[in-house]
């Protein structure tokens, strides 16, 4: 059996990894992991919820500002305040959503997501995470993230948690009816059965 070995990581990829670990710890105070690809560990500055990006997409034109985002593939990340990760089933709850079978995950402390490429540089291979709407330093040097009353919200201009959640869970929700209808008019198609119900007539 031949062994095969991953060719030799270049100088170039090493210096770029090196210079992406350095925007993140230097420009954002971000703790980084790892290398090929460098990761940003969740449940320290900020927890992670992810949505199928169609979903991800609705929910942004729904509430507007948020904090950052992230795209990677067919996943969008919305970064959150860290330990709303703990609190989401207890917030699903409340917002009527608890028991719905939801494409929605939230990753908190033990989590990493990849660390997109910084803003303005190319992102790499095609399905490399980048950034939707990349980290801003505002208030204090510091990003801001939504969040609930308690978990780091600063109130005023803080994006609203409770908001993006009720949102996210919708279009998730929508998200999953319309490839469930997807699935069964293909089955229809499939079987050369008819998806259009007969009109009653009486």
């Amino acid at each position: 059996m031949t062994l095969t070995l991953p060719p030799p990581r270049s100088a170039l990829a090493d210096e770029r990894d090196g210079a992406r670990v350095r925007w993140y710890e230097h420009e954002l105070g971000w703790a980084t992991e790892g290398a090929a690809p460098v990761r940003l560990p969740t449940g320290l500055r900020f927890d992670v919820l992810e949505v199928p990006a169609a979903a991800g997409y609705a929910a942004l034109r729904r509430v507007g500002r948020t904090g950052p985002v992230t795209l990677a593939g067919r996943t969008m990340g919305l970064l959150v305040a860290a330990g709303s990760a703990d609190e989401l089933p207890g917030l699903l709850d409340w917002l009527e959503w608890g028991g719905v079978d939801l494409a929605l995950t939230a990753l908190g402390t033990g989590g990493r997501i990849v660390a997109p490429a910084p803003p303005g540089w190319c992102p790499g291979s095609p399905g490399a995470a980048v950034w939707l709407r990349p980290p801003e330093l505002r208030h204090e040097g510091r990003v801001q993230f939504p969040a609930l009353a308690g978990l780091g919200s600063r109130g005023g201009d803080a994006p609203d948690l409770v908001r993006l959640v009720d949102a996210v869970a919708t279009e998730c929700h929508r998200f999953r009816l319309m490839r469930a209808r997807k699935g069964r008019q293909a089955m229809g198609l499939s079987t050369g059965q008819s998806t259009v119900q007969p009109l009653a007539c009486s």
